[in-house]
């Protein structure tokens, strides 16, 4: 066969190195497989790298990404830690992880569409250099300095850049907001997280494990938060008196939820507890990655969380969220009509975003763990 005689199909299955399926010949005989869900059609390269919570934030586009393109091909390049949050995601066709080889490649297709979710540098670079017809979202300028590439992404820019405005008039969830910076129709569609079949056997065996019992309301409580914000999570104090006051209801289970940098508080907590108290608390294990942590909290029934990847996994998850906020924006988080936010009144500094607290952090002083104990014992009662 000449080389011009060569056609290359344009269906999903077809990667040029060996046969979709053994034996057929797609070059000489064309694409026996191809229908509209194996077409390439549009292609769309999603750029969503940092921070747990806001990639899996980012997923509701995709929804809407099908509304729009409904042949498409999706393309998502992320952070390596955060792959595992699009794992088992039928809308995702490819997902590049960010190394110096996954990159290489992203840049060799020609794309209809690229969509930088992130006002990172490198994440602007890296749109810069993608070949695309359109691109939503921001980039870098000759300056070097960020800046919106379509007219959608300029409130997202400008809230950025205005500490009143993010802080105090805006009232857009992030999700809505994305939706606009990519020219997309917001419908409020949920966070799109699957477990596997084999995830979801293995909650079932953990249920089993723990002596499961379905009479009791399980009250996941999510007890950290990324290092990067740390003052984003209560006391050990604060966890230890609303876990006491969970322990005298016996239709409530309390359940220890937390990542691999929540280790140590956790065991401090539990340990702060008598023998015959540490036997009605399940502590789940934190150090056995981000997909068995959503195994893990997949057996609660309501999930009490600071404004942390937890709380975006509980909601990816569909629980019941009581969240409560100190130094993050509160207005931003969507929790779909299943879930509480408790917000300090009066706190002239609340929210800043800073690292470091001025005031002694009188946010999280603030907390109401009277307000959140009655809360759970009323979902207790009405689920």
């Amino acid at each position: 066969m000449d080389l011009s005689e060569l056609k290359i199909p344009r269906c999903k299955n077809f990667n040029g190195y060996k046969p979709c399926f053994s034996y057929e010949n797609c070059l000489e005989n064309g694409c026996q497989h191809e229908n509209e869900g194996t077409k390439t059609g549009v292609k769309i390269l999603i750029i969503s790298l940092d921070a747990l919570g806001n990639v899996l934030d980012n997923t509701p586009v995709l929804y809407a990404i099908k509304r729009k393109f409904p042949v498409s091909t999706i393309f998502w390049i992320t952070m390596p830690g955060a792959e595992k949050i699009l794992l088992n995601n039928p809308f995702i066709d490819k997902v590049f992880t960010w190394t110096d080889e996954q990159r290489m490649i992203a840049r060799q297709v020609e794309y209809d569409y690229v969509m930088n979710a992130d006002k990172s540098d490198y994440a602007c670079a890296f749109t810069n250099e993608i070949i695309a017809k359109k691109k939503l979202g921001f980039l870098l300028n000759k300056d070097g300095k960020i800046i919106p590439a379509n007219q959608g992404a300029v409130y997202s820019y400008i809230m950025g850049n205005n500490d009143n405005f993010k802080f105090k008039e805006n009232t857009r969830s992030g999700v809505d907001i994305i939706h606009e910076v990519f020219e997309l129709e917001y419908k409020r569609d949920p966070y799109v997280f699957n477990l596997t079949g084999e995830e979801k056997a293995f909650v079932e065996s953990y249920k089993n494990e723990i002596g499961y019992n379905l009479k009791k309301t399980y009250v996941g409580i999510n007890t950290g938060c990324s290092e990067l914000f740390p003052n984003k999570k209560m006391t050990i104090g604060q966890h230890v008196t609303l876990i006491t006051e969970m322990l005298k209801d016996e239709n409530l289970q309390v359940v220890l939820l937390g990542g691999r940098e929540d280790t140590e508080r956790n065991t401090l907590i539990y340990e702060s507890f008598s023998e015959s108290d540490r036997k009605k608390i399940i502590a789940t294990p934190t150090t056995m990655g981000l997909r068995k942590g959503a195994c893990f909290m997949d057996i609660a029934d309501i999930v009490i969380t600071g404004d942390s990847f937890g709380l975006h996994l509980a909601t990816g998850l569909k629980k019941y969220i009581i969240a409560w906020f100190g130094l993050s924006c509160s207005a931003e988080i969507e929790l779909y009509d299943r879930g509480i936010k408790l917000i300090p009144e009066g706190l002239f500094c609340s929210p800043c975003w800073k690292k470091v607290c001025p005031y002694n952090l009188e946010c999280i002083q603030m907390i109401d763990l009277t307000k959140i104990i009655s809360l759970t014992k009323e979902f207790s009662l009405n689920r």
